[in-house]
């Protein structure tokens, strides 16, 4: 197929249920990484987030890099040093604020170090704690934002029912302003609307000059479906959602039977 570059997402992708790289995607992933190919991590995280990751699969070598903040952020892996960025502005991040306290569910401003904590609802603190553990977390107030605040993303970390129930009264003019996503049953994410995991496959793309037919993205959720599509070879993981499914070229196997080696030895290597 002459795939040049293989884009992976990390949870219900390369990750098994215990949150590791098994074996057998590993041994994968540095055949194309010998055969000459690009292997780049495409993650909702920030870059500190996946270190351990990137270790595991030998991505930490000069030349490599990886695609963080769904998108909006590509980095050199060994050094952190960035390819491209796109932050939200102060007037932004007060517009969603407000809007998450019209929803009634917390919200986090989060840039490259920090994850930030506005005043939650009352009997509301975010959940995003008990999933993010390599940030800092830090209170902040909205009334005292500085004119050059720049966030690389907003999310709203709540109950999954309850959270659901609270996009559905999200205003279409958010929708029409802004990537508005969930990347886990209980994890919506806020971006620029330039931004989400095919975009940055594709600012990524210009920059190694690779057309889009020698691109292979694997992936299984909702954040996942703009890079699924933006590829030339969309692969989705077997328990990937419906969604995710239809819109690919292909089903692999699922994510905790090996599903990205599988992908890549039969359709890159093969």
């Amino acid at each position: 197929m002459g795939i040049k570059l293989v884009a992976l997402d990390l949870d219900g992708t390369l990750l098994n249920k215990e949150k590791e790289v098994s074996k057998e995607n590993r041994q994968a992933i540095q055949r194309a990484k010998e055969a000459g190919m690009k292997v780049v991590l495409c993650t909702g995280r920030p870059l500190k987030a996946i270190l351990h990751i990137l270790e595991a699969c030998n991505l930490l070598e000069e030349g490599d890099l990886g695609i963080t903040y769904n998108g909006g952020l590509i980095q050199w892996t060994q050094t952190g040093e960035s390819l491209s960025q796109i932050t939200m502005s102060k007037e932004e991040v007060l517009e969603i604020y407000e809007l998450s306290k019209e929803l009634d569910v917390p919200c986090n401003f989060i840039d490259l170090n920090t994850v930030y904590e506005p005043a939650y609802p009352k009997g509301k603190n975010s959940l995003y704690p008990t999933i993010m553990d390599i940030l800092a977390f830090k209170p902040i107030n909205t009334a005292s934002l500085p004119d050059s605040t720049a966030m690389n993303k907003l999310i709203f970390c709540w109950h999954e029912y309850e959270l659901d129930e609270a996009i559905r009264k999200i205003p279409d003019e958010f929708h029409e302003r802004y990537t508005i996503m969930k990347s886990r049953p209980n994890l919506l994410e806020i971006l620029p609307k330039t931004v989400d995991k095919g975009k940055g496959l594709a600012l990524l793309a210009k920059e190694l000059k690779l057309d889009v037919s020698e691109i292979m993205a694997i992936g299984d959720q909702e954040n996942d479906l703009a890079m699924i599509q933006y590829a030339g070879i969309g692969v989705a993981m077997e328990n990937a959602t419906e969604e995710v499914k239809q819109h690919a070229d292909l089903v692999t196997k699922s994510n905790v039977d090996h599903g990205v080696a599988y992908a890549i030895e039969q359709y890159v290597l093969n």
